[in-house]
C-alpha cells in the first residue's frame, strides 16, 4: 500500500526533527513531499539518501497526499490545514491553531490515542510544555485522581525556533567577551538570564503558555475538575524543557507507589539517584525520546501522604513536538 506524506515547514527546527525521527523509526511512507515558504522553494534537501526539491506551500500541495505533518506556525496552519483536509489528507498540526476546537482531537498517544478517530482531517499536537509535563502525571492520575497540580517550567529556547537557538549561542560568546547583547528572538537577553515566557500576558496576569497548560491538560485528560496553575519561564538551555510538578491526590499516594507506576508507564525513564544527587537534567534529556522523571518525594506540607513532588526533563523538539506528531502519524498509517 502506498502512503504519501507531506511535511509543511520542513526547514524549521521541528521540521528538521520530523525528518530525523521519521528515518529513525522507519516510518512506512512510500513517498515524501517537502513544503516551505517561497523563500525556501527550489532548494535541495537530502533525506534517506535521496534528493528532494523543496516546494512552495500552497492549497494545492496536498493532492494525492495521505498525511501531512505541519510545523509552520498558527496562521499558516489556519490557512492551509483545512485545504489539505478537504483534499482527503489528514493533518497532524503542531501549532495552537486547532487545539481547543471541540471537533479536533488533541492527542498524546501514551494518554488518549483512542481519540484520534473520529477526526475531520485535522489532529492537533499539544503544546510542548503540556506534553512533557503530563505524560508522567497521567499514569498517576489513572491510579489515584489528581485534584490539584502546580507546575513551574524551565523552558529551553528551542521552543522559539532556530533563530532563538543560534541567538543563545552567539549571546553566550558575546557576553563572555564583554560585548553588549542585542536580543532579537526574545525581548530580553537569553544568555545567563531567566525571564517570564515570551508569550502574551492576559488580563489575569497569566501568559498564554500558562493558560495552554491548563486548558490542554483538561481536554487531554477529559477532566475539567483538576485545579491547575502554572508559571512558565525561559532559561538559557538549548532544547530540553524541565518542569517542577506538585501533585495533590484524592487518596494517599506514597512515593513507593509513584515509582512503581512510573516504572510501568510508557515513554518515561526514572532518573532518581538520591545517593549521588543525580536527577533529570536538560543535557541528559537532549536527543532522548523518553521523558526523564526524578526528585520523587512526598509533599510533607500535606497530611496523610496526599501530595507528591516530581521533577521532569524532556527534549522539546522530540517528544515535545516532532516525536509526538510522528507517533500520531504512525496510528494513522496502521
Amino acid at each position: 500500500m502506498s502512503l504519501k506524506v507531506a511535511i509543511a515547514g520542513v526547514t524549521g527546527a521541528v521540521g528538521q526533527e520530523f525528518l530525523t525521527i521519521l528515518e529513525e523509526r522507519n516510518f512506512p511512507a512510500t513517498e515524501y513531499k517537502f513544503l516551505a515558504s517561497s523563500r525556501s522553494a527550489g532548494k535541495q534537501m537530502t533525506f534517506m539518501g535521496q534528493e528532494y526539491i523543496i516546494e512552495e506551500l500552497t492549497e494545492d500541495s496536498f493532492e494525492d497526499t495521505d498525511i501531512a505533518l505541519f510545523s509552520a506556525g498558527g496562521s499558516i496552519s489556519k490557512k492551509f490545514a483545512p485545504a489539505a483536509a478537504k483534499r482527503g489528507c489528514t493533518v497532524v498540526d503542531n501549532s495552537s491553531a486547532f487545539r481547543m476546537e471541540d471537533d479536533v482531537p488533541l492527542v498524546i498517544p501514551e494518554i488518549n490515542s483512542d481519540t484520534i478517530y473520529p477526526n475531520k482531517g485535522i489532529i492537533a499536537n499539544p503544546n510542548c510544555s503540556t506534553i512533557i509535563g503530563i505524560v508522567p502525571v497521567w499514569p498517576l492520575h489513572q491510579a489515584n485522581p489528581v485534584r490539584r497540580m502546580i507546575v513551574s517550567t524551565y523552558q529551553a529556547v528551542s521552543g522559539a525556533g532556530w533563530q532563538a537557538m543560534e541567538e543563545l549561542k552567539s549571546q553566550v560568546r558575546d557576553a563572555l567577551e564583554g560585548k553588549e547583547l542585542h536580543p532579537q528572538a526574545f525581548q530580553h537577553p537569553c544568555a545567563f538570564n531567566v525571564f517570564s515566557h515570551d508569550s502574551e500576558i492576559g488580563e489575569d496576569g497569566y501568559n498564554v503558555e500558562e493558560t495552554k497548560l491548563v486548558h490542554e491538560t483538561h481536554k487531554i485528560f477529559n477532566d475539567n475538575s483538576i485545579a491547575i496553575t502554572g508559571t512558565c519561564i525561559r532559561v538559557p538551555v538549548l532544547r530540553a524543557h524541565c518542569e517542577s510538578i506538585n501533585l495533590e491526590f484524592e487518596n494517599p499516594m506514597p512515593v513507593e507507589r509513584v515509582v512503581d507506576l512510573l516504572h510501568q508507564a510508557p515513554g518515561i525513564q526514572i532518573v532518581d539517584d538520591r545517593e549521588n544527587n543525580y536527577f533529570p537534567m536538560p543535557l541528559d534529556a537532549m536527543g532522548q525520546n523518553d521523558i526523564l522523571v526524578g526528585r520523587i518525594r512526598q509533599d510533607e506540607s500535606l497530611s496523610d501522604q496526599h501530595g507528591i513532588n516530581i521533577f521532569v526533563a524532556g527534549d522539546q523538539l522530540r517528544k515535545g513536538a516532532a516525536l509526538n506528531a510522528v507517533q500520531i502519524a504512525e496510528y494513522l498509517a496502521k
